[in-house]
């Protein structure tokens, strides 16, 4: 994976412009307008948009400066080997600024956080049928475990094949044992403190740490404070169906089983 924080004055632009990978974007402050395919779409804080390989667009910063979190899978080319990003030379014509409409069944490339979307309590109850929300459905769920919440913003539902986003919140004492993956994780903090055991190493992590764990590399998290932690998170390439998380202690249990049958 290539992630970077991307900036953009105030009336600043970038020229129709193609890639060799697939990228999505998440702004983090400002309003951003990009064009491609015909439409020209306004994303503010908390709006995030795919867009799939080979797929020409352009950009301007309509309030800004407009800043950023962009996630690519593969990751760049920067070792001479061949072109990965072509600017393309043409015009692309902005349509009808469209601000995103999460209801509407023709949306296909871009989600919205919520935050209210992670409170346990208030989706313990039924949904207004007129609320102006995203419909709540399997696709749309709040994944909660063991003080754990993950809501999917970028993954297969909005078009991505080559990787995820997702936000994570961890409440109080919710904790995350070690484990490792198939695939590369990196973690961008947004509130809170947590603990991190990286491969054995102690890490205290804050708003504006950025973590990268790669392939194999054994990881763990625990909320030790009274408030709660949030972080935005991205994988590359996306997770098999099965077997995308190994536990490091169901493998010590195994280990421990068979020694005490010998």
């Amino acid at each position: 994976m290539t992630l970077s924080v991307n900036h953009l004055a105030e009336g600043g632009h970038v020229d129709a412009v193609l890639h060799s990978f697939e990228t999505s974007f998440y702004v983090l402050s400002g309003t951003l307008a990009l064009t491609t395919l015909g439409q020209t779409t306004h994303l503010e804080p908390d709006h995030c948009i795919v867009l799939p390989l080979a797929t020409t667009y352009q950009l301007r910063a309509l309030e800004g400066p407009v800043r950023w979190l962009q996630m690519q899978s593969p990751a760049e080319l920067d070792d001479g080997r061949r072109q990965d990003t072509f600017f393309t030379g043409e015009t692309l014509v902005d349509s009808t600024p469209v601000t995103p409409d999460m209801r509407d069944p023709r949306n296909r490339n871009v989600a919205r956080f919520d935050s209210a979307a992670m409170d346990l309590k208030r989706l313990a109850g039924g949904s207004d049928v007129s609320a102006p929300t995203v419909s709540p459905s399997m696709a749309t769920a709040l994944l909660a475990y063991s003080g754990i919440g993950v809501k999917m913003l970028i993954d297969q539902q909005v078009g991505a094949q080559l990787h995820t986003m997702f936000m994570v919140d961890y409440q109080p004492t919710a904790i995350a044992h070690p484990h490792d993956h198939p695939f590369e994780e990196a973690y961008v903090f947004v509130e809170g403190e947590v603990h991190g055991l990286i491969d054995g190493e102690l890490l205290i992590l804050h708003p504006g740490d950025v973590l990268w764990a790669g392939v194999g590399c054994d990881h763990g998290f625990e909320n030790r404070g009274s408030g709660l932690v949030r972080w935005i998170e991205v994988q590359a390439p996306a997770p098999p169906p099965r077997h995308s998380y190994r536990f490091s202690r169901e493998w010590e249990h195994l280990s421990d089983k068979l020694k005490a049958d010998e």
